[in-house]
């Protein structure tokens, strides 16, 4: 299962917390207004008993009642009655038992006709008259159904709240984690892009994010003035070594031409000139992969018939594969052209082919092959040979890396990231599938338009 994202977690930790902070809240506030909303009630009750004992007056041993007594006053009954019960004054509720003893000063819950109702009564002496008792009803269950009516509500008020917590939680954690998000991106363009320029540039508040994204910054920059220097010493040095190395290629060849060289002196002349024939070529490959990293290596564009070019190249390796016994067979669809520049093309197939001979098995063969496929010209260089690990398989494009040093064959490991760069530099790719043992196939995709890209 996939694990959520830090935002999608925290979003979710604060939805629920929320969630529980407002059910506690409103537990507490239900359970508090309750009690409020009884005792209020119950408190109406005594003082509308207590006030009747101002509207009582007796005269000539008659009952007189003030017109102000209230029988009724938001759901509280009152009623007066003589000594012996009988009724006097005022109303009860319809569903009440009126025959219920009465009980001075007592406030009671009592059950009739499967209702709870508050009851409470106290006993008056009128003067002139008497005593009498004054009885105040309420039925329990309207105050718990108004309370269950606003729990009610609040239940349904609840989802669009819970709904409500999680978008803003959502949108205040997105926004906390957006200057995160930003260094993510850069790092991920910087490195498939290779970009060392680039920066996040956090500028404003000073938390730790931004502290953060201050130091990336930091070691882009100093990444990019450390890739500079080595880009710069790779040039230089590649310029400096040329010259020296074509006067001991031109030397050693000169020397090779006079008679008088023989024996163990002409086997060194011949080790020295093949030496520098190999420094030669890693040095123009070093020169191109140095122009290349700065930008500064030019495509000659054209249209190049890539059939014709790729048939050339096997022919041309065919002679150094037969030395190790191994066949070059091709299978080319005809007239599959591309722009590109045609000098690094070659390169690109014999580089690929020559590495296919290198790492081949004696008695097997390299198998050429190319399609058009839309607009995409696809191309194949496939061996028998020893084949590549998987561990190493992303490896094969760093430069300087080999996976058998020993049948190298005297190269210096340019080859494939140099296939990598003029691919990538014709809006194309490369990739390899391989198994240990049984050899390797390397395919190539370039467009067939120019700058088209894949």
């Amino acid at each position: 299962m996939k694990r959520l994202s830090i935002t999608l977690r925290v979003t979710l930790l604060y939805t629920l917390f929320m969630v529980l902070l407002t059910g506690l809240s409103l537990g507490f506030l239900f359970h508090a207004g309750g009690q409020s909303a009884r005792q209020n009630k119950l408190n109406r009750m005594q003082s509308m008993v207590e006030d009747s004992r101002k509207e009582l007056e007796g005269k000539d041993g008659e009952l007189e009642i003030d017109r102000d007594l209230e029988a009724f006053d938001d759901g509280v009954y009152l009623s007066l009655y003589d000594t012996a019960g009988v009724p006097l004054y005022g109303f009860v509720p319809r569903d009440f038992d009126n025959s219920v003893v009465f009980a001075d000063g007592e406030l009671r819950t009592v059950e009739s006709d499967g209702r709870q109702w508050y009851l409470y009564d106290t006993q008056i002496t009128v003067e002139d008259y008497g005593p009498v008792w004054v009885r105040s009803v309420t039925a329990a269950d309207e105050v718990d159904s108004a309370i269950g009516e606003l729990l009610h509500s609040a239940l349904l008020v609840l989802p669009v709240f819970v709904v409500l917590a999680a978008i803003c939680g959502y949108l205040v954690t997105r926004r906390a984690f957006a200057p995160v998000r930003r260094i993510t991106q850069t790092a991920r363009e910087i490195g498939e892009g290779g970009d060392l320029s680039r920066r996040i540039g956090l500028t404003g508040r000073k938390d730790e994010v931004y502290t953060l994204a201050a130091e990336f910054d930091a070691m882009f920059a100093r990444l990019q003035s450390a890739f500079d220097r080595e880009q710069q010493f790779t040039n230089d040095a590649s310029h400096e070594l040329r010259t020296p190395t074509a006067v001991i290629l031109s030397q050693s060849e000169y020397a090779l031409t006079q008679t008088d060289v023989q024996g163990e002196a002409r086997t060194a002349l011949e080790s020295i000139h093949a030496q520098a024939g190999r420094m030669a070529a890693l040095l123009s490959q070093l020169l191109l992969l140095a122009r290349a990293d700065k930008g500064r290596q030019p495509l000659q564009w054209e249209t190049v018939d890539l059939s014709e070019l790729t048939q050339m190249v096997a022919d041309t390796e065919a002679e150094q594969a037969a030395a190790q016994q191994i066949a070059v067979e091709t299978a080319l669809e005809p007239d599959v052209t591309v722009q590109g520049d045609e000098t690094l093309l070659m390169r690109l197939l014999i580089n690929l082919t020559e590495n296919a001979i290198h790492y081949g098995r004696p008695g097997g063969k390299v198998r050429l092959t190319l399609r058009r496929q839309g607009n995409m010209a696809v191309g194949t260089v496939e061996d028998d040979g020893i084949g590549i690990a998987p561990e190493d398989q992303d490896k094969i494009w760093q430069r300087f890396w080999q996976a058998d040093p020993a049948r190298s064959n005297g190269g210096a490991g340019l080859g494939l990231a140099m296939v990598r760069w003029i691919a990538e530099a014709h809006g194309g790719r490369v990739a390899v599938e391989s198994t240990p043992g049984e050899g390797s196939t390397f395919t190539f995709v370039l467009p067939c338009q120019k700058n088209e890209k894949v």
